[in-house]
């Protein structure tokens, strides 16, 4: 397996599509997947499979290793979990701990 330097406009770019989401949805439930395994959940053609696929690739969202004939798919979490800690985390924390306090303030008056 082969991971790549992590940039942020690939991984939103992937993550942005219900069909990319959903191929990670899979892997999440069982990895190390064939093509023919993900492309049996989605009324789409092989092809159109690859070519998601290579998205997620390309963003480092998945990671694959031939074993024998086949090329088997793994999810690597590593970059969403980059993107939560960089663009989400930071956003709701503060507002988490105002709403936190606010209700430990009204909760003290009762």
């Amino acid at each position: 397996m082969v991971l790549r330097v992590m940039d942020d406009d690939l991984v939103f770019k992937a993550l942005a599509d219900p069909t990319r989401r959903f191929l990670l949805d899979l892997l999440f439930q069982r990895d190390g997947r064939t093509l023919k395994d993900l492309e049996s959940g989605l009324e789409m053609t092989r092809f159109g499979v690859m070519k998601h696929l290579k998205v997620l690739e390309e963003a480092s969202l998945v990671v694959t290793r031939r074993s024998g004939r086949e090329k088997l798919h793994y999810l690597n979490a590593v970059p969403i979990r980059m993107i939560h800690d960089r663009w989400i985390d930071k956003y709701t924390e503060p507002r988490f701990s105002a709403v936190l306090a606010l209700k430990d303030e009204l909760g003290s008056k009762e």
